[in-house]
């Protein structure tokens, strides 16, 4: 791969209060290890009805991007998504501050909406592309549906990745 050539996009449609996303965390850490800066994991936010901290959650994540630190508060969030559920909103605030992030920022950001936009275009466009449940995986143009079972996921994510980096290379 020439270093002109962008990494392939692997785009992880998920609902950080969703115990099936927490499910796939494994297989997201051995993708990374795997791939490194090969492959683009991109967190993309689809929070659904049912989880009702969810899309606060998405709200915080992004800070924790601007933050610089988007993937450790995904990966603390998803450990925890039963105490989300139990205690809400100032949960989220109450993880930054454990990571050591700015944690009046969140609380700002989730009082002032600053990344509403950011979660809603996130989650019209995963309904545009058929996106119904998480986890949901898009890669190389191909949705790789993970909230009924992601059993065989990761394998086919890896053949399709594989596939896209052996043609960069071509």
């Amino acid at each position: 791969m020439s270093d002109s050539s962008p990494a392939p996009v692997l785009d992880v449609w998920c609902d950080l209060q969703c115990p099936d996303c927490r499910s796939a965390l494994d297989d997201l850490r051995a993708l990374r290890a795997r791939y490194g800066d090969r492959l683009e994991l991109r967190l993309r936010h689809f929070p659904l009805e049912k989880n009702k901290h969810a899309f606060a959650a998405a709200q915080a994540a992004e800070e924790a991007a601007a933050q610089g630190q988007d993937w450790r508060y995904v990966e603390t969030l998803l450990g925890r998504v039963e105490e989300l559920a139990r205690r809400g909103e100032p949960f989220l605030v109450e993880i930054a501050r454990e990571l050591g992030l700015d944690a009046e920022e969140f609380d700002t950001a989730l009082i002032d909406g600053r990344h509403i936009l950011i979660v809603d275009a996130d989650q019209a466009e995963g309904k545009a592309i058929g996106v119904t449940g998480t986890p949901t995986y898009v890669i190389g143009g191909e949705r790789l549906d993970g909230g009924k079972s992601q059993e065989g996921l990761r394998e086919r994510i890896e053949e399709i990745a594989d596939r896209l980096l052996a043609g960069q290379q071509a």
